[in-house]
């Protein structure tokens, strides 16, 4: 249980940092031991309180043009991604988990270092589709956090716009999963459990995002996140 307490505290900690990233890192930490559809719902109910938290906290921010047209696409793409998640070889998830890891940090690498610019309709289709499947399967939204990264002119409206698209994809995929029996009453006694390990990572991730530069963290974060998608890939293809 303490590798579950570790990840909480680490992932929610980035979550109030950033306002994303947050089920990248707890599933890069957790998969190595437990069966995604184990560790994907648990992420999933102990995080959507941080969502619907730091949405209210940026509503001032919010922008229709964004939330509205991504909110549609990811819930259309999760639904494939549920099931998958619920038939889908373990290993396989895994391996593809961990390329999904790698390709994300390396873009999230160069889009550190360019300039900020719009993206086109086919861009914003592409991504909310790939961000709902990828959300379905493991519950993470680096994608979209790509995409609303780029078409947001600070970081109070970037975690405004995706912490609202997350809470709205969060209900839709809560109510999938309770009726596919992935969330079942042990799934919910450990999230009962790690709930205070997670609003404490994320007060702690809201206070020191006053303080610290932005630019170090996520560089830091992408590190481990490209080297957890390696290791992760490794581990399961020998």
């Amino acid at each position: 249980m303490l590798i579950w307490i570790v990840a909480t505290l680490v992932a929610f900690f980035i979550k109030g940092l950033c306002g994303f990233a947050n089920a990248l890192v707890f599933n890069s930490i957790l998969t190595f031991g437990n069966n995604n559809i184990n560790v994907s719902p648990v992420e999933l109910l102990v995080g959507y309180p941080t969502n619907i938290i730091l949405a209210y906290r940026e509503r001032k921010h919010l922008k229709k043009s964004i939330v509205i047209p991504l909110s549609i696409l990811v819930l259309a793409g999760s639904i494939p991604g549920v099931f998958l998640l619920k038939n889908t070889d373990v290993t396989i998830i895994k391996v593809i988990f961990g390329i999904v890891v790698i390709l994300i940090g390396i873009e999230m690498f160069f889009r550190e270092r360019a300039k900020k610019r719009e993206s086109s309709k086919a861009v914003l289709l592409v991504i909310g589709v790939l961000s709902g499947l990828l959300c379905g399967l493991y519950g993470i939204g680096a994608l979209l956090g790509a995409y609303v990264s780029r078409v947001s002119e600070n970081t109070k409206e970037f975690k405004g716009n995706i912490c609202f698209v997350f809470t709205v994809e969060n209900t839709f995929r809560i109510a999938l999963y309770a009726l596919t029996g992935i969330i079942t009453f042990d799934v919910l006694k450990r999230v009962v459990f790690l709930v205070p390990f997670m609003l404490i990572g994320l007060f702690l991730g809201i206070k020191c995002a006053n303080v610290l530069d932005d630019k170090v963290v996520k560089k830091l974060v992408i590190v481990l996140l490209i080297l957890s998608g390696v290791v992760l890939v490794i581990s399961n293809l020998s």
